[in-house]
């Protein structure tokens, strides 16, 4: 852990102050937070949808509960300095006092950020058909309640639209607007399907925009050159990791089962002492050794 003494809200800020644009990338767990800070990201990210698939072994609708998610977020930042941006779907809740009862709870447990979606609370993954959002209103209430509820000015609240898909661009915009309006800090217009509308909502909005580039998804797989050109102020990679993570699995699981061995995929593995040295376990060893020592 560094002896940076600035709060998670303000490290994510400055993150976005000085890479154009941020690459937020996703960490499924404690340990892929530690693996990302070492490939050199300054700002990682916990999915729902991967709290949902990767923690409960369950589908990214509406399922995952505050505390379920609150579990990870902890996990990652009791190991890991890099300011973390926490997806908490709709914020846990129907009413303003869950959305504050979020809010409160991400800042004690570490979160440098939250994204609050304006979807109804039964919620879809963001690149699926049939999604509902609730009225602008009730969305601009939800970013007025995460505002209210902020413990730390410094704290990152930034207001996810699904609109484009349900509504159409000029619906999105404005939400987006609005949100901002209410106090929001950043922008998240989700499933974007062209460049040029990230665009279109920087200069609508005048806040940092964040593009989603999710694998498999309406979003294509743009650079980030290609989306510094478009105004975009953070990348998005939510599950990268977690679906390679996935496969390797799969693969390793199936070989095991079919050859009675695992001689043929051992050099997909990560080796005992590369896990050692990821985790530092080194020196967790040493300091052990040492307090024995002084016992003695």
């Amino acid at each position: 852990m560094s002896s940076n003494k600035s709060t998670p809200g303000q490290r994510f800020r400055d993150a976005v102050a000085s890479e154009h644009p941020l690459q937020v990338v996703g960490a499924i767990n404690a340990n892929h937070a530690l693996l990302a800070k070492r490939a050199g990201f300054k700002a990682i990210y916990l999915s729902g949808g991967g709290v949902a698939a990767g923690s409960l072994g369950v589908p990214d609708l509406g399922i995952t509960g505050l505390d379920d998610v609150l579990t990870d977020v902890r996990r990652i930042t009791d190991v890991c300095d890099l300011p973390l941006l926490v997806d908490v779907d709709t914020g846990f809740g129907s009413s303003a006092f869950n959305v504050a009862r979020t809010v409160k709870s991400m800042i004690k447990f570490g979160a440098a950020a939250i994204h609050i979606e304006d979807q109804v609370g039964a919620k879809r993954c963001g690149h699926r058909p049939n999604k509902e959002i609730v009225s602008l209103q009730e969305m601009v209430d939800r970013i007025k309640a995460a505002v209210d509820a902020r413990t730390d000015d410094s704290f990152v609240i930034m207001a996810r639209t699904d609109a484009l898909a349900v509504e159409g661009l000029e619906s999105a915009l404005d939400r987006a607007a609005a949100c901002i309006e209410a106090g929001a800090d950043m922008i998240f217009p989700e499933a974007i399907t062209e460049l040029e509308m990230y665009k279109l909502f920087a200069s609508r909005v005048k806040a940092p925009i964040l593009a989603n580039i999710t694998e498999f998804g309406a979003t294509p797989l743009y650079t980030t050159e290609q989306l510094a050109g478009a105004d975009v102020s953070l990348v998005l990679y939510p599950l990268s990791a977690f679906r390679a993570m996935n496969k390797a699995a799969e693969n390793v699981y199936t070989a095991i089962r079919r050859d009675g061995t695992q001689q043929n995929v051992i050099d997909t593995m990560q080796t005992r002492m590369e896990l050692y040295d990821r985790i530092d376990y080194h020196a967790f060893e040493q300091k052990l050794d040492a307090l024995f020592a002084a016992k003695k």
